[in-house]
């Protein structure tokens, strides 16, 4: 798309204002930059295409052959950018815009149908927005009009109806007219009619989805208590919201599904030919919500209710072989939670049964075959009998004749060096294949998806095939629904998720970022603080979270991008903070408080062992330790002050940081170089920044390299070059947005910056300019803070430290390395005469300040002033950045 872009802007060019086709130029520009915009989000592009559509609109004057079409798609990029905006005079133009195309399209015209619709919703939503009658009432009659023209096509036809509706339902709400609410259900039941159920099935596009469960919402109310279509619906209703769950695992909507399969059964008694499906449909629903929250009653339910489905489906039912799978599925799981031996023999018995229906040829018959091996050897583990062994061994055996060999290790090696295409299909093959062999839960399974789809990423590649892409990343969103902790190959395959999907431009990328980092919170809970297991984090989280902020700016989730930095940000030591704090504090909450998180540290333990063993597939008991540790947190999240427990914080909390004075993110990517301004009570404010990664890495370097040899005239000119590029490139346009945001000079800001930012002197920028006070210290007093979680809970502390304020000042005038400074005690004294009167003061100056003093300094005060060398270290950004102490 952006080849697409450079591609026409060089057309444009070529082909400048007075040229014969300026304006074809001008409109198609305009258009890729407005299909950019559905793609990617970024507001400058539908900006930019509704100034060139203006453009455009104006030569093509009354008389024009496009006119009409230019109108058109300047009101619908106006609308759009109303509906991302709520700016009122897009959507009053807009409307004024489509009644003039309406002009254009007259009776008989095949657009006049659209363009009667395009006017109604834009009275519409300019009467939600303002309440005006006549709006809504003029729509109600276009979308009537409109009905009547529109061709003999099920979807257009569909769509007209919906429109009309949904006016008719705005109007009832407004006025009470029961007529107006009758006629919107019938039109609504008809547009349900007219659309094919299957249709997300088959496309998976999700407004499919929605717009049905909006169909199937309205459906249902034709179908009050008592009427003979009401469990159908209800049935209906509820597959929608289930599938939407499992596309955007938003946990109402599974939770939805249940109440309404519920209610789909208790009008199905026994004898009813639909009961076993309610009772199948719902045990799977309840099954789904325990993989999700862990709570074993909802196990309990779908076990009780799939058995009761099994009765009713006897050997020869076409449903028999699904409700086996699923029921032999929630015994083994409940197995794996409490141990009970007569669960796995049930469940044994089921795979039997199940195998039975599968023939020699069957599809199903490799897997059943497998399935029925493991839980014999697992029973075998657990009760010692060999002839289980024996029986696993030949079924085993049985299922490795049906699978074809795992993929030739050469194979891909000759594909990558000679391109031949046969040599790449056949690796996908087997891939495919070897998928079979690790069902979800299995610890080999987020590597088996990694490579498939990296089979996938580089045959569309090679041939350009868009669907190669679409299953690619099919493959990498299964990892976004992990029914267990995640792994560090979960982590590792979570991030080339996102860093193909960010280098494709993959709509997933965002989710992608969204689901590494769950997972490295995962991974975080887990260990220890121990260097060794810093070091795991530190190389798993990379340029994780910076990417992700990038990624997000790009998309114009804005706090989205936040949320993500926050999370990522300082990974190890940061999360430890987030999460030693509450379970300090749950330790302490009482009797209930304590057991529960000594259950967690235990808990944490075993799965950490768990995922350090090596030696044998460590699937079933991972997932096991992983059902009762959710079990554990979400009995935490129940207590009161707990609901975030082991949860990012959101926007809405982070955004507290700023009460006192704007927090300025700095964020460096291999994307893109980004400032976000958190303002307190508004939006966050983008500040693209015109530098690259490489070159901050530069700066940063180049400073390192300074700050050990501070002192010569000639370092002196290098720091201040520094400096002005600081300014230039990143400061001066922050400052400039703090100033039409509304923060006025000499107020306090926070800078937070992120990766090679955080060894710059922002606070020291300016252009340096003889006999002028343009320099960012002239501007505004600026403060540091590693995260704006950090930020708040200081606060938090000192304003609920009720304990005599302590503040420790430290000196150190000749370090170890570098030069000496002068004027330390001198200035350490100024400090002294301000604060004793009113604080407890402490001095450690050169001899006194040593590691062992400095660190018990720290630990008993509120306060801290350092005067000494800054020596920042780019391989350990956890330390302290400093050399104000020496070991004495």
């Amino acid at each position: 798309m952006s080849d697409d872009v450079e591609k026409f802007r060089a057309a444009l060019r070529s082909c400048p204002p007075g040229h014969y086709f300026h304006s074809t130029c001008l409109y198609n520009l305009a258009t890729v930059l407005y299909h950019r915009f559905d793609q990617r989000g970024v507001p400058s592009d539908l900006d930019e295409a509704i100034e060139l559509y203006r453009d455009a609109l104006l030569l093509h004057r009354p008389g024009h052959c496009d006119r009409a079409a230019s109108l058109t798609n300047l009101a619908v990029s106006l609308n759009r950018r109303f509906e991302q905006r709520s700016v009122p005079s897009d959507l009053d133009e807009a409307i004024e815009l489509n009644r003039e195309a309406l002009l254009l399209h007259p009776p008989g015209h095949a657009n006049r149908s659209t363009s009667l619709n395009n006017i109604a919703n834009g009275l519409r939503d300019r009467f939600r927005h303002r309440g005006v009658p006549s709006d809504l009432d003029e729509a109600i009659e276009l979308n009537r009009i409109a009905l009547l023209l529109r061709p003999r096509s099920y979807s257009d036809i569909s769509m007209s109806l919906s429109n009309l509706a949904f006016s008719l339902l705005d109007r009832f709400q407004h006025r009470g007219i029961p007529s107006d609410l009758d006629e919107s259900i019938k039109l609504n039941w008809a547009a349900l009619f007219l659309r094919s159920p299957d249709r997300f099935q088959h496309r998976g596009v999700l407004s499919d989805l929605d717009e049905a469960i909006k169909l199937n919402w309205a459906a249902l109310l034709l179908c009050p208590p008592g009427h003979p279509d009401r469990s159908m619906s209800l049935n209906n209703l509820a597959f929608c919201l289930a599938d939407r769950f499992k596309q955007r695992g938003v946990l109402p909507d599974l939770d939805e599904a249940i109440e309404l399969h519920w209610a789909a059964l208790l009008l199905r008694p026994p004898g009813h030919s639909e009961q076993s499906s309610s009772l199948h449909n719902l045990a799977i629903s309840l099954g789904d919500r325990y993989k999700q929250r862990g709570v074993p009653s909802d196990l309990n339910e779908a076990i009780e209710l799939g058995r009761a489905a099994l009765l009713l489906r006897p050997p020869g039912h076409s449903d028999r072989p699904m409700s086996l799978n699923n029921l032999t599925g929630d015994l083994h799981e409940r197995f794996e939670l409490r141990g009970a031996p007569s669960d796995l023999d049930e469940s044994i018995e089921l795979h039997r049964a199940a195998l039975l229906l599968h023939s020699p040829g069957h599809s199903d018959q490799p897997m059943s075959l497998s399935s029925l091996a493991s839980s014999l050897r697992e029973r075998f583990t657990q009760q010692g009998i060999p002839s289980d062994l024996d029986e696993a061994i030949k079924l085993h055996q049985a299922a490795l004749l049906l699978y074809p060999p795992p993929p030739p290790p050469r194979l891909w090696e000759r594909f990558t060096q000679r391109g031949i295409p046969s040599d790449l299909d056949k690796v996908i093959e087997l891939h495919q294949a070897a998928l079979l062999l690790y069902p979800p839960g299995h610890s080999a399974r987020s590597s088996c998806l990694c490579r498939l789809a990296g089979c996938f990423v580089a045959r569309f590649l090679q041939r350009g095939i868009l669907s190669n892409v679409d299953e690619a990343f099919q493959l990498f969103s299964k990892l976004s629904h992990l029914s267990h902790a995640a792994s560090r190959t979960d982590l590792s395959v979570a991030k080339s998720w996102a860093a193909s999907a960010d280098i494709l431009k993959h709509p997933s990328a965002l989710l992608a970022y969204k689901t590494a980092l769950k997972f490295l919170d995962q991974q975080v809970a887990l260990l220890s603080s121990s260097s060794r297991h810093f070091d795991v984090i530190r190389e798993a989280i990379s340029s994780l979270a910076t990417d992700a902020f990038s990624c997000s700016v790009r998309h114009g989730a804005l706090t989205n991008a936040v949320e993500l930095v926050e999370q990522g940000r300082a990974v190890f030591w940061t999360q430890l903070a987030r999460f030693n704090t509450p379970l300090d504090e749950l330790s302490v909450s009482g009797d209930t408080g304590a057991a529960l998180a000594e259950e967690f540290k235990r808990l944490s333990f075993r799965l950490r062992n768990a995922f350090n063993q090596v030696t044998e597939d460590q699937s079933p008991h991972i997932r096991q330790l992983t059902v009762q540790w959710d079990e554990v947190v979400s009995r935490i999240r129940v207590l009161p002050d707990f609901s975030r427990f082991l949860l990012p914080p959101l926007f809405s909390d982070l955004q507290k940081a700023a009460e006192a004075g704007p927090v300025i993110i700095v964020n460096a990517s291999q994307h893109s170089c980004d400032a976000l301004i958190i303002l307190s009570g508004q939006d966050p404010v983008h500040v693209p920044l015109d530098i690259a990664q490489t070159e901050v890495s530069e700066l940063s370097s180049e400073f390192q390299s300074l700050s050990e040899q501070f002192g010569s005239s000639n370092h002196q000119h290098k720091l201040v070059g520094i400096l002005r590029k600081l300014w230039d490139c990143i400061v001066d346009p922050v400052v400039q947005a703090l100033r039409k945001s509304g923060v006025r000079p000499g107020l306090r800001i926070w800078w937070c910056p992120t990766a090679e930012f955080t060894l710059l002197p922002l606070h020291a920028a300016g252009p340096y300019e003889k006999k002028k006070r343009d320099n960012l210290s002239h501007v505004y007093i600026s403060s540091y803070t590693p995260t704006l979680a950090t930020l708040i809970r200081v606060r938090q502390r000192v304003s609920q430290d009720a304990s005599t304020q302590r503040f420790v000042a430290i000196g150190q005038a000749k370090p170890d390395r570098g030069k000496g400074l002068q004027c330390v005690a001198l200035e350490l004294d100024v400090i002294a005469q301000r604060l004793k009167p009113i604080v407890s003061f402490t001095s450690l100056e050169d001899g006194d300040a040593t590691v062992q003093g400095t660190l018990e300094a720290l630990n008993h005060t509120q306060w801290l002033h350092l005067a000494c060398h800054g020596m920042p270290d780019r391989n350990n950004r956890s330390s302290l950045p400093s050399q104000c102490a020496t070991d004495h």
